[in-house]
């Protein structure tokens, strides 16, 4: 059984007002649930019937559910302003892949501007050594297969609306603020 993460810490980070985050939280705790809930009934179900190809195809899409808010309430601080290090070996990476800083983060924005509902990826392909920004659909769609995710923005509606209304490009000016980048550091080491 998985158990929920606590994420309260982040209460009162700048850019997000408390009820917006309480309401996410329990978004992802949903996700967190009905992980839970699919185990057991696949444990149980009988391999070959349509219950349990469905069962087996939304655990895919609950578990990256659950997993995605986990990176990506971890990937925030209440430390509004951080900076990813020059010096750091992701910074320097980032430049190598995308020609500066600025290219990049022009780039993560625009991605996550996209109209529609999913994620914004920054990830990294060890096999390939190289970063790309990315578009996830739903949860399980856009994922480059064998790439990790390390910075993960929610755009979908619930992460923002609240807050900014139609206005998701404030709301990714907000987040960026918010970036861990030490976690983010962190997960491409």
């Amino acid at each position: 059984m998985y158990e929920k993460k606590d994420f309260k810490h982040l209460l009162g980070v700048s850019g997000f007002s408390d009820l917006l985050l309480e309401n996410h939280f329990k978004l992802y705790e949903g996700y967190v649930g009905n992980v839970n809930t699919l185990a057991q009934k696949l444990a149980q179900a009988q391999a070959g019937t349509p219950e349990y190809a469905e069962q087996k195809r939304r655990f895919g899409w609950e578990w990256n559910g659950m997993r995605l808010h986990e990176l990506y309430f971890e990937n925030m601080t209440k430390d509004a302003g951080a900076t990813l290090s020059e010096g750091s070996a992701l910074y320097k990476k980032i430049v190598l892949d995308f020609g500066s800083y600025e290219a990049w983060e022009n780039d993560f924005k625009n991605t996550g501007a996209l109209r529609g509902i999913g994620w914004a990826l920054l990830s990294y392909d060890r096999q390939g050594k190289r970063l790309f920004n990315t578009w996830v659909n739903e949860h399980d769609t856009g994922h480059l297969a064998g790439a990790e995710p390390i910075l993960i923005m929610d755009v979908f509606e619930h992460a923002f609306m609240l807050d900014y209304g139609l206005k998701r490009p404030d709301y990714i000016a907000a987040f960026m603020k918010a970036i861990h980048w030490d976690k983010v550091s962190g997960r491409f080491s």
